[in-house]
């Protein structure tokens, strides 16, 4: 019997018959399968050595019998080729599961977690959480070249080209970890542009490009932020999230808590008259962070920076112009002019908080009472460096 239109609109099942499968009589192997209940399903039978196997092409009422008689011939022409119908669609389904979302929490909690230190990892998190979200439902072996630059053009656009790159290189590195886990083939981050091209990491700020910041640096926590950073050489975020109970002006102490530090020590550092002034710019009542005005500590770094570098721009006129610097600079800066002063390495360590060389191991615990008077004439020299170049003004 030829499985035609006219064919199987006549085709029902015996009494006391719950299941069958009529075979189409020109194409061994394609069949309509009948069920109690009516549905009609046409399928694909078909032998892989020793074993029987059977594929599903859809429905009577998803697929016509000629589509169907196509389907099955394609099915039954993979089998004389040695492939198996049955078994690249469970593959398929298989990967269809595999979405980028899937992945991303695997990633996270099988990988990054034990790799990755805190702060890395939350910035990461976010990242592949909240900035790829739009691709989560999608396939990870059907994520598409194009897909990633869309994406990235949209990240540059909403929340600036740096973060664009930082996510650009967390996917590609999540995309490298599940080729390696067998999950996909190809990593369609390759190829894809960046959003910029990132300043140099060795950027050194001149004598005249510090006095710069310093004079062009602006009021309010913002200004007094950059100038700490100057006076200081200690890490954005912890001068941005400086709290009232870390500042001890008796003793003229600012100290960072092991939860706050990058390496999870605490951290004394000595104050200048000139930072303890900016320390102590404007209390507000009820309020432990020293600066920004909401729940949690300075934001608006992005937009803040940008009038910096114009006022920087307005007052050296058309003659010249400052090479593109970021305020991590100032603390690579602050460590080299101490070196340039002749304060010691290991104080210079020991005041930027690194553990590395002589501070390293137990030897950077006990060391680091001992370092307390060295640190102090170390900034002291330091802020008083600035104080000549113009800066104390």
């Amino acid at each position: 019997m030829r499985l035609t239109k006219a064919n199987i609109e006549r085709l029902a099942l015996p009494a006391g018959v719950n299941d069958r499968i009529v075979f189409d009589a020109a194409l061994p192997g394609f069949g309509l399968r009948l069920r109690d209940g009516g549905k009609r399903t046409w399928i694909v039978q078909y032998r892989v050595g020793t074993k029987q196997r059977r594929v599903t092409l859809g429905t009577v009422e998803t697929l016509n019998a000629d589509e169907a008689l196509k389907r099955a011939k394609i099915a039954l022409s993979t089998v004389h080729l040695g492939r198996d119908p049955q078994l690249e669609k469970a593959e398929a389904r298989a990967q269809s599961a595999v979405t980028l979302g899937s992945i991303v929490e695997r990633y996270l909690e099988e990988r990054a977690a034990k790799r990755l230190k805190p702060k890395t990892l939350t910035e990461v998190t976010r990242s592949l959480r909240e900035h790829w979200k739009p691709l989560h439902a999608i396939p990870l072996t059907k994520v598409m070249r194009v897909d990633i630059a869309g994406q990235l053009g949209r990240i540059a656009k909403e929340r600036g080209p740096i973060a664009a790159n930082r996510s650009r290189s967390y996917l590609s590195t999540l995309v490298a970890w599940a080729i390696a886990e067998g999950l996909a083939d190809a990593n369609p981050v390759v190829g894809t542009n960046k959003a910029a091209e990132e300043i140099s990491r060795d950027r050194v700020l001149s004598d005249e490009e510090l006095c710069l910041v310093w004079t062009c640096a602006g009021g309010g926590d913002y200004g007094a932020i950059v100038r700490l950073l100057i006076l200081t050489g200690q890490r954005r975020e912890e001068v941005a999230a400086m709290r009232w109970s870390e500042l001890d002006f008796d003793k003229r102490v600012w100290r960072i808590g092991a939860e706050r530090t990058k390496n999870g020590l605490l951290h004394e550092v000595p104050l200048p008259d000139a930072a303890l002034e900016l320390a102590a710019h404007g209390r507000r009542e009820g309020r432990d962070l020293v600066f920004g005005s909401r729940e949690g500590p300075f934001q608006g770094w992005g937009n803040a920076k940008s009038a910096l570098d114009a006022r920087i721009l307005a007052k050296l006129g058309e003659k010249s112009e400052m090479k593109p610097w970021r305020l991590h600079d100032i603390r690579r800066t602050a460590a080299t002019r101490m070196n340039e002063l002749g304060v010691l390495p290991h104080v210079v360590e020991a005041v930027l908080n690194h553990i590395s060389g002589h501070k390293a191991g137990v030897a950077g615990i006990y060391n680091r009472a001992i370092y307390a008077p060295e640190k102090r004439a170390a900034l002291q020299k330091w802020a008083d460096h600035i104080a000549a170049l113009g800066g104390g003004r």
